[in-house]
């Protein structure tokens, strides 16, 4: 259990497992602990960081990829992390303290809704679920099922944890794809040409409620989904030769794009699509 399940005030959290290691609960009972008083340099000690303590992020597509890297460096900062996505129980995740692993198809509404309502606030949420199926896009329940993970989803997302936030800030997954299309990968063009567009309506939406709302289109990233790319020689080097920092994109480096803009130093920007692709688009 995370100390915002039960929190009634943002000064205050409950439960022992946000305590730095020497305020320890007897048998978990809970306890109200003025935001104050957490040790921050004790924190940093035990190699926890203090940018996101003690806010809530929810991130989909959590169990793998790019979102995982993204529960990874929130948790790290401090932010208690819900990672929703598929094969929960085989997430490297489930290990950390400060991430809960949740079981999730972002196309079951009913399953969304329920979680979304267990909630009692949200601060940074993080829609990063996504799917692509090569060559067999053309077929409509094809199409209509990247379209249904990619952004039908992703809106409803926002939907559900916009009524459980008061400020924060959204940071949606577009893509190189948003500004290319793909003959291959039809739906998944188009999905991610619409997710910059809901990041601009959603920035003007939103903003009165204090919530910014942005997106990062990610280059070649390393992933498992990446892998077969990877491994083919003649691909690789034709990708490379495109990257003008010639490399491909670690996970980590994405989710810290998201982190900045999620933070304060991103303050004045909603509403913006932020290329985080190593220069790919600018040739």
């Amino acid at each position: 259990m995370f100390a915002t399940d039960k929190l009634q005030d943002a000064k205050y959290t409950v439960l022992a497992e946000t305590l730095p290691r020497n305020r320890t609960l007897r048998d978990g009972c809970e306890a109200r602990i003025p935001v104050e008083a957490i040790d921050g340099e004790e924190l940093m000690a035990n190699g926890i960081g203090t940018k996101f303590a003690l806010k809530v992020v929810v991130v989909t597509g959590g169990t793998s990829g790019i979102g995982e890297a993204c529960a990874r460096e929130f948790a790290a900062e401090g932010a208690e992390v819900y990672a929703l996505g598929l094969n929960a129980k085989a997430s490297p995740l489930s290990a950390n303290p400060s991430v809960r692993v949740v079981e999730m198809d972002v196309t079951d509404d009913k399953a969304l809704s329920n979680f979304f309502a267990g909630l009692n606030r949200v601060d940074y949420m993080v829609p990063a679920a996504g799917i692509s199926v090569a060559d067999k896009e053309h077929e409509p329940d094809i199409f209509d099922k990247v379209m249904a993970v990619n952004l039908t989803a992703v809106m409803r997302c926002c939907t559900l944890g916009r009524a459980k936030m008061t400020g924060g800030a959204i940071v949606l997954i577009a893509s190189m794809y948003s500004t290319f299309g793909s003959s291959q990968r039809p739906a998944y063009a188009a999905s991610k040409g619409a997710i910059v567009q809901l990041t601009k309506s959603l920035a003007q939406s939103y903003a009165s409620a204090g919530i910014r709302v942005n997106a990062v289109a990610p280059g070649w990233i390393d992933t498992p989904l990446l892998a077969p790319l990877k491994a083919d020689e003649q691909v690789s080097e034709i990708i490379l030769g495109r990257t003008p920092l010639a490399r491909f994109g670690d996970p980590s480096e994405l989710a810290k794009a998201i982190m900045f803009l999620c933070s304060n130093d991103a303050s004045f920007i909603t509403g913006a699509t932020l290329p985080v692709d190593g220069g790919y688009l600018t040739v």
